[in-house]
């Protein structure tokens, strides 16, 4: 071993040590290994940000910008509405909700498909009274699995194709993934079906800041459009559409005010209808029937032709100039360049029109302005921003476009016209450059830590290549699987990416355990593309902890899950991925040259 090679496992050591410990953020502590390697000679300055610019950060950030736009758009809450209601009991919601998010995940990247089904699930819980533990793990796990069997469904595909592109001078395609992945993804679709019964029934779910400011139930005003046809038009359709999460507390129609209609009361065109309900199912009751929500098309002043419009929420403060008055006595649009969308007052119904309503101190309120204007109204006003979330109101755009855009993208990929990065990141920018995402929401949508996280571990990961490390560890694992069949050297090198991707993230175990797989391939006279699928399989198959990978994490929270929990429903799991995949990669892959 030589002084370089040394230096470069002890980089890789520490770094891997110091994600185990859990003290420091994993970005920064990918930072912190770029800048060793950069102090111990190991990583010419001039590559060390390489990283940055590397197809693998790019086709990440588009996968998650692409994803982020279908969620907007509204489509996937369109294609589940008429199967929604059909979902009475456990039995049936789960097989529905983990195999959709699967086949998103082959579309979107897994992350974006989990947080797009989401929302959908928690509504389902409410609904029928099962509890979100029992939906929410399944779905991350048909996620994991999902992501699997397309190139852009997840980091670790993503990243072993840049590596074979690097030593082999071909990436792998679009859909080389899917043989493995689709064949594991119906194998643990049909394991989740039954063996979701292994997580505990009763287990209370914590809620977010996110989640109790989503349960304010807001009153809004919307205009029933002339054109406007729902059904039977009657108020019980309104109320059935929207499954009964949602009041329509008064109509008003010309002069007259109709308090609490009766189910069978015909509605107008140009009516005006007062609803209460909770901001998700108000936006998706106005977006389903094709309501127009009232003062959102009014016009906001703009400081500058490149300004967004953006909806906060906020808390009326002590002192505010709004208590006591009403929108229309405070000329919120005339004098402050806002709108007033919907207000929410806890433990009262208000059945008075918005602009009418008096305010008072801690009223919550979602306003409509420009952006650079708001912040000004607020103080103004005398108004408490709350933490910024996602606010919509009846405000989905596009619905078809992104998910169109993206479509192209992946056939334009798959038939080779356009490389991965600069076809994604085309389309990336294509539902920016139309409106279907605002810069903002793109902005938004990156998950900064991740993609620090995999440009600074590049070169670091490259160390390990380029001093030896990597021929010389395959040595080491050659020597000691000497005589033992390929299939179980492949088993080894997928167990070793599971065991490694809960401590290191899936995305930094593929960039040691890559170019470590294709050196021991090497030494073994094999082809190397099983070994590099037995990599992307393991490190993508983190079923044992909500650690290892963003979905697992994303509904450890809202499931009430304790760490435990992972492994009771993953442990037969990543048994079964491990008996099978090796096999199963075999005969897709031959071992032979």
């Amino acid at each position: 071993m030589t002084l370089h090679q040394g230096l470069a496992f002890g980089l890789i050591a520490t770094t891997v040590a110091a994600f185990v410990w859990g003290r420091w953020r994993y970005d920064l502590i990918a930072l912190g290994a770029l800048a060793a390697g950069m102090a111990l000679g190991l990583i010419p300055v001039k590559e060390a940000f390489d990283g940055f610019a590397n197809d693998i950060v790019i086709i990440i950030a588009s996968a998650l910008v692409l994803s982020a736009a279908v969620a907007r758009s509204g489509v996937v809450d369109m294609l589940m509405a008429p199967l929604l209601p059909k979902l009475k009991d456990e039995r049936t919601q789960v097989p529905v909700l983990a195999g959709t998010t699967a086949l998103l995940s082959m579309a979107t990247k897994n992350v974006g498909a989990l947080a797009l089904m989401m929302p959908s699930a928690l509504q389902i819980a409410r609904r029928t009274g099962v509890p979100p533990g029992r939906l929410l793990m399944p779905m991350s796990f048909g996620s994991l699995v999902g992501g699997l069997a397309v190139l852009v469904g997840t980091s670790p595909n993503i990243i072993v194709s840049e590596v074979r592109q690097e030593t082999l001078g071909q990436p792998f395609k679009m859909f080389d993934f899917f043989p493995v992945g689709g064949i594991l993804t119906v194998i643990a679709i049909a394991y989740l079906t039954v063996g979701y019964r292994l997580l505990p029934r009763e287990r209370k779910a914590a809620i977010d800041v996110d989640a109790a400011l989503a349960a304010q139930a807001y009153v809004t005003e919307v205009e029933v459009p002339e054109d406007w046809s729902f059904e039977e038009g009657r108020v019980g359709a309104l109320k059935k559409a929207a499954e009964g999460a949602v009041s329509v507390v008064a109509i008003l129609r010309r002069r007259r005010r109709i308090e609490a209609p009766h189910a069978n009361l015909k509605i107008q065109p140009g009516d005006v209808l007062l609803l209460e309900g909770e901001q998700q199912e108000l936006n998706q009751l106005i977006v389903k029937t094709k309501l127009r929500l009232r003062d959102a098309d009014r016009p906001v002043a703009m400081s500058e032709p490149t300004e967004e419009v953006r909806v906060v929420e906020a808390v009326i403060g002590g002192e505010s100039d709004l208590i006591g008055k009403s929108a229309r006595g405070v000329t919120l649009s005339d004098t402050h360049g806002v709108n007033l969308l919907g207000v929410s007052r806890s433990g009262h119904r208000m059945a008075g029109r918005l602009a009418t309503i008096r305010l008072k101190a801690g009223d919550i309120i979602v306003l409509q302005g420009a952006e650079q204007s708001l912040p000004g109204a607020l103080q103004a006003l005398g108004l408490l921003p709350l933490a910024e979330r996602e606010v919509r109101l009846g405000g989905v755009r596009h619905a078809v476009l992104p998910t169109a855009i993206l479509v192209a993208a992946m056939v334009l990929v798959a038939t080779g016209l356009v490389p991965v990065a600069a076809g994604f990141f085309g389309a990336a920018v294509l539902v920016v450059a139309t409106g279907a995402l605002r810069m903002r929401e793109a902005y938004a949508a990156l998950e900064a830590p991740v993609l620090v996280l995999v440009a600074a571990l590049i070169p670091v990961s490259d160390t390990i290549q380029k001093t030896g490390g990597a021929d010389l560890i395959a040595g080491w694992l050659s020597g000691a699987f000497h005589g033992l069949p390929p299939i179980a050297t492949l088993t080894a090198m997928m167990a070793v990416a599971m065991a490694a991707t809960p401590f290191l993230n899936n995305a930094a175990t593929v960039l040691i355990a890559a170019p470590i797989g294709m050196g021991l391939a090497q030494r073994l006279g094999l082809s190397p593309d099983p070994f590099l699928m037995a990599v992307a399989v393991g490190a993508g198959c983190d079923f044992l902890t909500p650690v290892g990978h963003q979905c697992n994490t994303l509904v450890l929270g809202p499931g009430g899950y304790r760490f435990g929990d992972y492994a009771r429903l993953g442990a037969p799991l990543t048994a079964m991925i491990l008996l099978i995949a090796p096999w199963l990669i075999a005969w897709i892959w031959p071992f032979a040259k």
